[in-house]
């Protein structure tokens, strides 16, 4: 069963190349609003979304993500975690401003990610196409630098957004066998749908190579699982103050 909805959310590629034609900021306003109309734990709302107009910022910012496309797209957003605001709050009205549990850093990144969501799937709507950006977390202490993020806060996402130049194929997911469970978690069913999916993303990767790249998902992830991943994060979010040491 499908409708315009689901369908818009079901067609979902990454878009790194776009048209010279500029975002309007009606456009850009809808997103925003959209943004705040994500859900968000306790009403919270520990997100804050930076703009990147700036062509010099835009292009640190593709040096320090290994991103060279980020200087290209009409649009350049940064989601941070956000609870800079949340103890302005506490000053306002002389209460105690207690942080760093995991608990709030996954407020913060989920919060943060349900809005950059909403932005992405608002912007589809409009006919934009875009891309997450992980790499913002490369260098978080530079980025932070470059936007003056101040304490409390944590870039937890980029987005490029603009008018499609480009029509990529459609990465495949996995399984649902190996997705969605019943009742309880099912690893007995997960290997014969991760054997599966390594043939089907396999050959996609090859088609989108042209043969140039012959491993499959699960063989890439094996390889990406085996080694540490932006280490320097459990460093940042301490002095951040976003997690106790």
């Amino acid at each position: 069963m499908t409708n315009e909805t689901v369908a818009l959310i079901q067609s979902h590629k990454s878009i790194r190349k776009y048209t010279d034609e500029p975002v309007s900021e009606e456009i850009l306003e809808a997103l925003f609003a959209s943004a705040q109309w994500a859900p968000t734990s306790h009403n919270v709302q520990a997100y804050s979304i930076i703009r990147v107009k700036d062509k010099e910022a835009q292009r640190r910012l593709a040096e320090l993500c290994s991103q060279r496309f980020i200087g290209t797209s009409p649009v350049l957003l940064v989601f941070c975690a956000d609870f800079h605001r949340l103890q302005m709050t506490c000053e306002m009205h002389g209460t105690r401003f207690t942080l760093g549990e995991p608990e709030d850093l996954l407020v913060g990144a989920v919060d943060t990610a349900l809005a950059a969501q909403n932005v992405m799937i608002a912007a589809r709507s409009f006919g934009l196409g875009g891309v997450m950006i992980g790499g913002i977390r490369d260098n978080p202490e530079k980025v932070s630098e470059l936007l003056k993020l101040p304490r409390y806060t944590m870039p937890i996402m980029g987005m490029c957004l603009g008018y499609p130049a480009e029509d990529p194929l459609q990465k495949p997911r996995l399984p649902q066998s190996t997705v969605i469970h019943e009742d309880s978690y099912r690893s007995d069913r997960t290997l014969e749908g991760l054997e599966q999916y390594e043939t089907i993303s396999s050959a996609y990767y090859q088609k989108r190579t042209n043969g140039k790249e012959t491993r499959g998902w699960t063989m890439q992830m094996a390889e990406y699982f085996n080694t540490a991943r932006r280490a320097n994060i459990r460093a940042y979010v301490e002095n951040q103050g976003l997690l106790n040491k």
